[in-house]
C-alpha cells in the first residue's frame, strides 16, 4: 500500500512543515501543488494563535501556493468561534500579536474596553510584547478573568532554531497570579480536529495528518484514527523521535514534506 492509499484529505501543520520562520522550505510548494493535482483536499491546521487568517492567506499566497481563507485554520480562529459559540455575550483580553485581536473581531467576539472588564484572557504567541501589555493581562486575570490559551507549545522554529511559544506566556501569567489556564484549544485537542474535518467534510481515518510535532500534529492525528506522517524540518530530533512514546509515534518519517511529493 502506497503512503497516499484511501487518503482523500491532507491536514498539512505550517510552521516547522512548510515554513521555518517567514522562509518557505525547499520544495514544499511543489509538494502541496501535487497533493492538490492527486484531487486530495487540504487543509492548513496550525497552532499559529497570533495571527489572522487573512495573514495566513497573504503568506501562503506569496510562496506560490494557492489556497482559499476558509481552508486556513489557526487556534486563533477556532478560539474566536469557541468563545463565539459558548459564552456569546463574554468579554475577553487578549495577550498576543495584532492577528489574535483580529480574529475575535472578526467571530464578532467582544474585546474589553478596560483589563479589569474582561471575563476571559486569551493568551497566545506575542513576539512584539511590552511590558505594559504583560501587565494588563495580569491585571485582567487578577481581577478575575479566566485564562485560555490558543496552544501550549513550548517552542516553535524560526529561521534561527527554536524559538519561545506560548507557554512562556501561559507561565508568566499563571506564575505572578496563582491562577491556572482553565483551556486550551490548540492541537492536539478536539476543537482543532472538529474545526478541520468540518472544514474538509471528510472523517479521520479518510485524513492524512502532515506535521512536525510529536505532541501535538503526531499526537492529535493517533488519537483520531488519522494516518500521520513526521517531518524532521522542525522542532523534532532523531533522539527525541526514538524515545517517543506509542500514542506520539508517526506511522511515516520523512526528511521534509517536499519528498511527499515522490509517492504520489
Amino acid at each position: 500500500m502506497s503512503l497516499f492509499d484511501d487518503i482523500k484529505g491532507v491536514l498539512i501543520d505550517l510552521d516547522g512543515t512548510v515554513f521555518q520562520g517567514k522562509e518557505l522550505i525547499q520544495g514544499c510548494a511543489e509538494a502541496i501543488s501535487a497533493i492538490q493535482d492527486s484531487g486530495r483536499k487540504v487543509v492548513y491546521l496550525s497552532n499559529r494563535g497570533n495571527h489572522s487568517r487573512d495573514t495566513g492567506l497573504m503568506k501562503l499566497r506569496e510562496h506560490g501556493i494557492e489556497v482559499e481563507k476558509n481552508e486556513i485554520i489557526f487556534s486563533s480562529t477556532v478560539t474566536a468561534r469557541f468563545i463565539k459559540k459558548h459564552y456569546p455575550l463574554a468579554s475577553v483580553w487578549t495577550l498576543g500579536n495584532q492577528g489574535l485581536k483580529d480574529e475575535m473581531q472578526e467571530h464578532d467576539v467582544i474585546v474589553a474596553s478596560q483589563p479589569e472588564e474582561a471575563d476571559f484572557v486569551v493568551i497566545t504567541l506575542h513576539d512584539e510584547i511590552t511590558y505594559e501589555e504583560l501587565n494588563d493581562a495580569f491585571r485582567a486575570t487578577s481581577a478575575g478573568a479566566r485564562i485560555i490559551a490558543t496552544n501550549s507549545d513550548k517552542t516553535y522554529p524560526d529561521e534561527n532554531g527554536p524559538a519561545i511559544d506560548v507557554a512562556g506566556f501561559i507561565g508568566a501569567i499563571e506564575s505572578a497570579t496563582g491562577q491556572k489556564t482553565e483551556l486550551v484549544i490548540g492541537k492536539p485537542s478536539c476543537f482543532m480536529v472538529e474545526a478541520a474535518l468540518e472544514q474538509i467534510e471528510l472523517t479521520a481515518d479518510q485524513c492524512m495528518v502532515i506535521g512536525d510535532s510529536l505532541n501535538t500534529d503526531i499526537a492529535m492525528g493517533n488519537m483520531q484514527g488519522m494516518r500521520t506522517v513526521l517531518v524532521m524540518t522542525g522542532n523534532t530530533t532523531e533522539a527525541m523521535l526514538e524515545k517517543a512514546p506509542k500514542r506520539s509515534k508517526p506511522h511515516h518519517t520523512f526528511q521534509s514534506l517536499a519528498e511527499l511529493r515522490r509517492e504520489l
